[in-house]
């Protein structure tokens, strides 16, 4: 039931990574200028005419709307009279970003609903990882981390709402979420009790870490390249998508420059597993999603942004750092080579 609970978690943390892949895609991060709720709403507004002033009606307290293009929010339940009355209202202080699209609002709000979904599977994960106090106290602290973190990561999103999508603070956020899935990774293989067969070299165990964390600086890379597109996005709107690459940073060759090391160093694992007969299947896996990645990162560049490619180029990078991550796991649960056969590797 535990191993499950903590699966169901895994699921629930990318579904999170995805559903932020989109917003980053359409530009919906400040969807909802306020957290944890949406313009003061469990359920935000469908229609601008929600968020303005209107005579004679029904305002509940927190509830935020746009007067001469700033966000204002309700210090009590009210009826409001034929004229506007300012003390009933707070400026929101928080910044000063006040527009409203539809599109991007809902799109927004399935996202931080992903993640309200994520943080109760890992708080029924925590519970559930009492049953093995007893016998492995390790799943319970571990399981508690894993639950302060997707707190934190909590923190971190509102933080970067009210930092209007700060790029250092976006970047911090997606390496947070990377940390949560590299967690229930470990959960779930320290979890189970089946004895490993596999043999490994030193070699391998050393590659594969150091490929762990190239993906990680890749990914923080990547997220600083969104933050630039984002930027141009702004200066040439979305039609002009031939426009967003035109004249690239240096962020953007740096990261274009390492994924050439990214899969020198990954083809480098492909390799000793296959000749040396290791036998972890999933390096097959890791492989094919690199030359996806590539292949995204090639059709961005070269297609100007295909539609879902920024969003795949993102999951895909996720996906690949939790299975290289699951091989790390299983490289440390294997039984070494002696140091004489070692020699290839």
């Amino acid at each position: 039931m535990f191993r499950k609970s903590v699966k169901i978690s895994l699921i629930a943390v990318y579904l999170v990574i995805i559903a932020g892949a989109v917003v980053r895609m359409t530009g919906s991060g400040m969807g909802c200028p306020d957290w944890p709720k949406c313009f003061g709403y469990y359920i935000p507004p469908t229609d601008e005419t929600q968020l303005l002033w209107h005579p004679g009606h029904e305002y509940f307290k927190g509830q935020v709307i746009i007067v001469d293009e700033s966000l204002i929010i309700a210090n009590d339940h009210f009826k409001s009279g034929k004229e506007f009355q300012q003390t009933h209202w707070t400026t929101y202080d928080k910044h000063d970003y006040a527009e409203f699209n539809a599109t991007h609002t809902w799109v927004e709000y399935i996202n931080r609903l992903f993640g309200a979904l994520s943080g109760l599977a890992i708080l029924v994960m925590t519970i559930l990882s009492f049953r093995h106090w007893k016998n492995n106290k390790k799943l319970v602290f571990l399981s508690f981390l894993s639950l302060f973190l997707l707190v934190f990561q909590a923190w971190l999103g509102a933080t970067v709402v009210y930092s209007v999508l700060s790029p250092i603070r976006i970047t911090i956020h997606m390496v947070v979420a990377l940390l949560i899935v590299g967690l229930l990774i470990y959960i779930l293989k320290i979890s189970d009790h089946r004895k490993s067969n596999q043999i490994v070299s030193k070699g391998f165990r050393t590659i594969i870490l150091i490929a762990v964390i190239l993906s990680l600086i890749q990914v923080a890379l990547g997220t600083q390249v969104r933050q630039f597109i984002d930027d141009q996005i702004k200066i040439y709107g979305y039609d002009a998508r031939e426009n967003w690459l035109a004249n690239p940073n240096l962020t953007f060759y740096a990261h274009r420059s390492f994924s050439v090391l990214v899969f020198i160093v990954n083809f480098a694992l492909y390799y000793i597993n296959k000749k040396r007969s290791f036998g972890f299947k999933r390096v097959k896996w890791m492989m094919l999603l690199i030359i996806l990645e590539i292949a995204t990162g090639i059709a961005m560049y070269y297609f100007d942004f295909p539609f879902l490619t920024q969003a795949l180029h993102l999951v895909i990078a996720s996906l690949l750092f939790g299975i290289q991550f699951y091989i790390l796991m299983q490289s440390f649960d294997a039984k070494l080579k002696p140091q004489t056969q070692n020699k290839a590797s």
